[in-house]
């Protein structure tokens, strides 16, 4: 049997137009919020793989997935990144986005950045989250998180660069450049977003590879501590930043049944 193709769309948002795919529910049912997935850091649609569509026919949910600014098919960004470039991204260009697709209420997947993208999100629309995944995300600089940057930067000439090719063509090395810069920046080892998502209402899933090279557990203990809904925490034996690859059933269905027992 044949996988259904996503439905592309090109939307514009502040004056970059972005790339979305959208998997649809089957009729059936209802209009339950959808589910929005929010890449990494490094990420595009393509690093999700069949995830999305995989938990909307699980789910019972519309699955939508896009490349932000500057990533993936999405037009290049034109605007320097400052400490509170995750911010922009939650509160200056979700909205609009999700406005356009007609998404009053969702279901925010987010990975790593997406995560804390989410999670701000989150707190400045509580109406608006019926929940959040979250997957390494990050709420403040830690030194786990810097090493590994280092490591990528060391190693990003090589298998890296080629990787992430595939997925950004010609954006490849601005986008390496904004993360890697961003973060490793004096200037953003302060960063810290625990105060910022306190209005998180919510119920939230912070998933966690045991084994994360970019974030130590502290990170899903504060997710867990600060936010105001209902929130648990999941750590993955074994499994390191990228959980919906490396232990992908477990992370599809520890995601499908936190997403049932939703109350909408």
């Amino acid at each position: 049997m044949t996988k259904p193709t996503p439905i592309e769309h090109w939307i514009d948002v502040n004056g970059y137009r972005l790339y979305v795919q959208t998997h649809l529910a089957p009729p059936s049912s209802g209009k339950r919020a959808p589910l929005v997935f929010l890449h990494e850091g490094l990420g595009a649609i393509g690093f999700w793989r069949d995830l999305p569509g995989l938990l909307a026919k699980q789910t019972g949910r519309t699955a939508v997935v896009f490349d932000r600014r500057g990533y993936g098919r999405s037009s290049p960004c034109r605007e320097p990144r400052h400490i509170d470039y995750l911010h922009v991204e939650a509160l200056r260009y979700l909205p609009p986005l999700l406005e356009a697709l007609d998404i009053q209420r969702a279901v925010l997947i987010g990975h790593s950045d997406g995560g804390s993208i989410a999670l701000l999100f989150g707190a400045k629309f509580p109406e608006r989250c019926a929940g959040i995944v979250t997957e390494a995300a990050h709420v403040f600089v830690d030194e786990t998180t810097l090493a590994g940057i280092r490591g990528a930067v060391a190693a990003y000439h090589g298998k890296l660069r080629s990787r992430l090719k595939r997925y950004h063509g010609d954006q490849t090395d601005a986008v390496f450049s904004a993360w890697a810069d961003t973060w490793l920046a004096p200037w953003f080892r302060d960063w810290r977003i625990t105060n910022d998502i306190a209005g998180v209402r919510c119920p939230v899933l912070a998933i966690q590879g045991a084994a994360d090279p970019y974030g130590e557990p502290a990170q899903i203990e504060a997710i867990v501590r600060s936010v105001a809904g209902p929130a648990r925490p999941l750590i993955l034996p074994e499994v390191g930043h990228t959980p919906h690859l490396e232990a992908r059933e477990a992370f599809a269905a520890a995601v499908a049944d936190f997403v049932e027992a939703l109350e909408e």
